[in-house]
């Protein structure tokens, strides 16, 4: 199926896990290559990115696959309903794994370089932890949606799923919405290309 005739649901859900993923892979990137050349990281900019994570994936994205996308599923696709409580816990965990990490961060800022290994390797784990979870959800529920949703299942999901606009998954022809631009603005800036706007990692 073409792109441009999914679900308005479905392109939503990739777009913002391509997003996401575009970042948790980046960010330890640009760490690994902050500490060889010696430079400082920018807090300030991690900080924006873990709040992203915290205000959209977490709390927005998963809410509205656990509340809307999942209960569908489980009615419609019994032999589903393991999977989808393993990636519901996940969602469950979610909220609490990124205030850790945030956590972690801040030690980090605060105790200096004794606290660096312990945010990289949390951040890791978080990541790999994301990175499955998003996957599993494109390669075993989204096409048995396809396959098993009516168009008035459609219709229900892609008015919830189109009702927000994820600052760093914005759809062609909208605008970000402006109390979120200098977020954008800021994480954009402070990764390197080809998903931020900052210079290429060597």
């Amino acid at each position: 199926m073409a792109v441009s005739t999914l679900p308005l649901t479905v392109r939503v859900i990739r777009a913002e896990h391509d997003a996401l993923a575009a970042m948790l892979r980046t960010v330890p990137l640009l760490l690994q290559a902050q500490q060889r050349a010696g430079a400082a990281p920018d807090f300030g900019a991690l900080r924006a990115m873990l709040f992203y994570v915290d205000e959209f994936p977490e709390r927005l994205h998963h809410k509205k696959e656990s509340e809307l996308l999942f209960p569908r599923l489980r009615a419609l696709a019994p032999t589903l309903r393991a999977t989808l409580d393993e990636l519901e816990a996940d969602h469950a965990q979610g909220e609490r794994a990124i205030r850790e990490l945030q956590h972690s961060l801040l030690a980090w800022e605060q105790m200096g370089e004794c606290r660096r290994d312990k945010f990289a390797e949390q951040l890791r784990v978080y990541s790999a932890r994301y990175l499955r979870h998003m996957k599993r959800e494109e390669t075993e529920l989204l096409p048995r949606a396809l396959d098993t949703f009516t168009p008035q299942h459609w219709a229900e999901l892609d008015e919830a799923f189109g009702s927000h606009q994820d600052p760093l998954a914005p759809r062609p022809g909208q605008a970000v919405d402006a109390a979120y631009a200098p977020l954008r603005e800021r994480i954009l800036a402070a990764l390197p290309s080809p998903f931020g706007w900052g210079p290429a990692l060597a």
